[in-house]
């Protein structure tokens, strides 16, 4: 009976030879998107924070 772990290991290495990896290129543009839209994402939700807080304050100040 061979070892389970053996086992394993030698399917998980099977599997790595599958698989199409990307291309220096791809990377890098897939990158720069999610870069792209982390600072989108950030900036978007800073400005509704800025906003949101300028609305507070004038409720709670009566401005």
């Amino acid at each position: 009976m061979p070892n389970p772990l053996t086992n394993y290991l030698k399917q998980a290495i099977e599997e790595l030879k599958k698989v199409v990896w990307p291309s220096k290129h791809e990377t890098t543009q897939h990158t720069l998107i999610v870069i792209g839209l982390s600072l989108g994402v950030a900036i978007f939700l800073g400005a509704i924070d800025y906003l949101l807080n300028l609305g507070l304050q004038n409720i709670l100040l009566g401005r």
